[in-house]
């Protein structure tokens, strides 16, 4: 058995394919010239971009980034999270940020911090940087026009739903109006009564964009994140992920943590044709890169 991978099931054949395909970032026959990625970028197309909380410091020329290339044509959705800013505020009123095997218990209270953060502070604070820069933004939540219904997924960890359903009839509105929509993650409970207790629900933002991008068809996904990308267990970047890698990779822990919702999200929104790319985005400049068709980050699909 390899040591690198020390959870794969012993089928020596495989693993070779495996580990010849990460090198080369193909698969399964699947040799697609890059040429398709940059005739994209002759076409209107729709791309989902989700800023991570570790990365809303530094996000100023993903920024610049968006406005010049709404510019050109291309339309973007962005989904913000914001859970080192939520943790902070919680701390300052007072409510102990509380996590059970890494994720936030989002009681009551912290529920109310949850929804100002988000779709406040955050939400509006991106709104007008990228409005300050010459873009068109409009700012959402997935609770306004019944965009994102949810339910609770554990109890034990409150009020914290998944999603059951995106209704893109607003995003569509807002796009088709020449907006960037930019999205808090945060959506409704259609079970409950708008002013009853767990009408809304905290959603982790990763699994919001993935269902944004598969609803909406989008063309590509991109994860604005603090790391290179995918790194395999010697810490090497891996170009390209296939669905049978993605798989992979989870069974044998390489892909754990954070990364294992934002691969995910990226398998839901292949589902729906998109290919996702996660990508550094304290990187100056990163987000121009790649839809110019430079080869940067993991892609997924």
């Amino acid at each position: 058995m390899n040591p690198q991978y020390p959870n794969f099931d012993e089928n020596y054949e495989d693993q070779i394919d495996y580990e010849r395909d990460l090198r080369s970032g193909t698969s399964d026959g699947e040799k697609k010239s890059d040429e398709n990625a940059i005739d994209m970028i002759s076409e209107p197309e729709i791309i989902v971009v989700k800023i991570g909380g570790s990365t809303l410091g530094n996000h100023d020329t993903s920024l610049d980034d968006l406005v010049l290339l709404q510019k050109e044509g291309i339309k973007f959705v962005v989904v913000h999270g914001g859970g080192k800013v939520i943790s902070e505020w919680m701390e300052k009123q007072g409510v102990r940020p509380r996590f059970v095997d890494g994720l936030r218990v989002t009681d009551a209270p912290s529920l109310e911090i949850v929804v100002a953060v988000l779709t406040g502070l955050i939400n509006k604070t991106l709104v007008s940087s990228i409005n300050s820069r010459g873009g068109n933004a409009i700012g959402l939540s997935g609770a306004d026009g019944g965009m994102i219904s949810a339910s609770i997924t554990n109890p034990d960890l409150g009020f914290v739903g998944k999603v059951d359903g995106v209704n893109s009839s607003p995003i569509r509105a807002a796009l088709d109006s020449g907006f960037i929509p930019v999205i808090a993650p945060v959506g409704f409970d259609i079970s409950r009564q708008p002013d009853e207790e767990g009408a809304l629900l905290n959603i982790n933002a990763d699994t919001v964009a993935g269902f944004i991008a598969s609803t909406l068809k989008a063309s590509r996904m991109v994860f604005l994140t603090d790391v290179e990308g995918v790194l395999d267990s010697s810490h090497r970047l891996i170009p390209r992920v296939t669905k049978r890698q993605a798989d992979m990779l989870v069974r044998s822990n390489v892909i754990a943590g954070g990364m294992l919702p934002k691969m995910e999200a990226c398998l839901e929104a292949l589902n729906g044709g998109a290919v996702s790319q996660i990508i550094d985005g304290r990187v100056p400049g990163a987000l121009k890169s790649l839809v110019s068709g430079e080869n940067i980050g993991t892609r997924i699909g």
